[in-house]
């Protein structure tokens, strides 16, 4: 018998017309990973948060179908009984782990809670608990850190503290809802590796929830392939990679960012340029509040950039990459020399830099943080231009200037007047893009713009941008940790580790002959499952 199994099972959203998963079907062994692969929107995520019957009461219903847990039935078991299984039998990651941590409690006490949740255990035995846990998900040094939030810990050690929280009863379903989107290549594979072992040491079945389809190649046993609802293909990994049947199985596996940056321009003129550039954060202060010590975010950086050009900017989460955008921009402050376009703006006070603003923008990573969602979208792309250039509205142009960009990123003019939470991550990203680009802006700092996006969206809005900074010539400063992404955007990149550039040089130059072992170790990080 298995030990789950999903049959003909449908799930529909109160005051819906139609079920958003529709007659799906699958069965995960005892041991097995098997990954649920497709689309934003395709319907992997509401299918495994009703394997847990996660959804707030009365906002679904079950047309159909089953879902069994051995010979246990979950769909509409009583409230007491899945309070029994959660946590116990069946466990979760979700893919943030700041936003599914508690951030008032210590991460010790909300690992103690689980296993106190389902076991009768004096306090000193859920601390060696605790301890023992933490040493499975490789956080020993935290031994003597039980005591610290998650506000103070890495991406990486947070997604940790939540495997721990997962594994605290030895469950034996674990459902990991894109556990690794937002880590670094690095991170990726050590969160993976250290899954694969769990589920090994634990004999512990696991349900992949992802959108990498390299990931899938190398740790699945299985792959149920999700489209509008729907499984199309299922079956045995090897398989699946080696003979796609189904088509749009086919249009995933060939989805994958490619080709190369847009040609520069003849002898492109400099258009940003920094040397020395210094971030240096307080990290210890004395009695009396003066620093006397410090965190070197960005440490004596030198770099220009050109017309047209696009900077990758390579490392691991709190290498600096951020930071470095921000201060390029005045945006934190820093020490060292900035200049753009022929003006040296790392002395300038803010009423001088306000007229700057228009010439340089940031993407963020994540839209729907970064979209008002009390604005219409016109409003939101329309922000920009509405302060810089209030002449084009009082002239009547401003409204047809948004309509024109919208059509450049590829969003009709239909929409102007919905709301950020009417549209995909797609195209979410593709408002996010235009309130930038409607500047016509000379620098554009993209920070990690497609990490939260599966892969055939990676590429839509990688070919858009190219479109947009061949026809705008465009500066961009390309930060992610997504390598296959920087290669096919970037002309030159530079590798960055604890603050400082420890690599730079052509993309090409860099990817095919690597000299510093760190940018190595990033390179083989990437390319891990790629190859056959």
């Amino acid at each position: 018998m298995s030990l789950l199994t999903i049959n003909n099972f449908s799930l529909q959203f109160t005051g819906s017309a139609e079920p958003v998963v529709k007659n799906i079907s699958l069965a995960l062994e005892k041991g097995d990973m098997t990954a649920l692969v497709g689309e934003s929107g395709s319907g992997k995520s509401v299918t495994a948060l009703s394997v847990m019957q996660l959804h707030n009461k009365g906002s679904v219903t079950y047309p159909e179908g089953s879902i069994r847990l051995g010979e246990e039935e979950l769909l509409g078991a009583p409230e007491e009984v899945l309070q029994q299984i959660r946590g116990k039998r069946i466990s979760m990651v979700f893919q943030e782990p700041m936003t599914s941590l508690n951030p008032l409690h210590t991460i010790g006490r909300q690992v103690a809670e689980i296993i106190r949740q389902h076991n009768k255990m004096s306090e000193k035995d859920i601390h060696n608990r605790v301890l023992e846990l933490f040493d499975k998900v490789g956080l020993s040094a935290f031994h003597n850190r039980l005591n610290a939030y998650p506000h103070q810990l890495s991406g990486g050690e947070r997604q940790r503290v939540m495997i721990a929280m997962a594994i605290a009863n030895d469950p034996d379903l674990l459902i990991a809802d894109e556990p690794t989107t937002a880590l670094d290549v690095n991170l990726e594979t050590q969160i993976i590796d250290l899954l694969k072992t769990l589920q090994k040491d634990m004999n512990m079945s696991i349900l992949l929830i992802t959108h990498d389809l390299t990931l899938v190649r190398r740790v699945a046993d299985h792959v149920a392939i999700m489209k509008d609802g729907e499984i199309v293909e299922y079956g045995d990994t090897v398989g699946i990679f080696k003979k796609p049947k189904h088509d749009y199985t086919k249009h995933l596996l060939s989805s994958t960012p490619s080709g190369s940056a847009v040609p520069l321009p003849p002898d492109p003129e400099l258009v940003l340029s920094c040397e020395n550039l210094k971030v240096h954060f307080p990290a210890k202060k004395n009695f009396f509040g003066k620093p006397i010590a410090f965190k070197k975010a960005v440490d004596n950086i030198t770099l220009d950039v050109r017309r047209g050009e696009t900077l990758g900017i390579v490392g691991e989460s709190g290498s600096g990459k951020t930071t470095l955008g921000l201060a390029l921009l005045r945006l934190v402050p820093s020490k060292g020399r900035i200049v753009f376009m022929g003006q040296k703006i790392s002395r300038m006070n803010t009423r001088a830099l306000r007229h700057l603003r228009k010439d340089v923008q940031f993407i963020f990573q994540d839209p729907f943080s970064s979209l008002n969602p009390r604005m219409t979208i016109g409003a939101i792309i329309g922000e920009g231009l509405r302060t810089h250039h209030p002449e084009m509205f009082v002239a009547g142009k401003g409204r047809s200037a948004v309509t024109q960009i919208m059509e450049e990123v590829g969003l009709s003019p239909d929409m102007i007047n919905r709301y950020p939470h009417e549209f995909s991550g797609g195209q979410r990203q593709r408002i996010s893009i235009a309130r930038a680009m409607i500047l016509r802006p000379d620098v554009v700092v993209l920070d990690e713009p497609t990490s939260a996006l599966d892969v055939s969206l990676q590429v839509q809005i990688i070919d858009l941008l190219k479109t947009l900074q061949e026809k705008q010539q465009n500066s961009y400063l390309f930060i992610s940790h997504d390598l296959k992404v920087i290669r096919a955007i970037s002309h030159n990149i530079i590798v960055l580790k604890e603050g400082e550039i420890v690599e730079r040089g052509a993309t090409e130059d860099i990817f095919e002959k690597p000299e510093h072992p760190y940018t190595k170790m990033l390179m083989d990080a990437a390319l891990i499952g790629q190859t056959d």
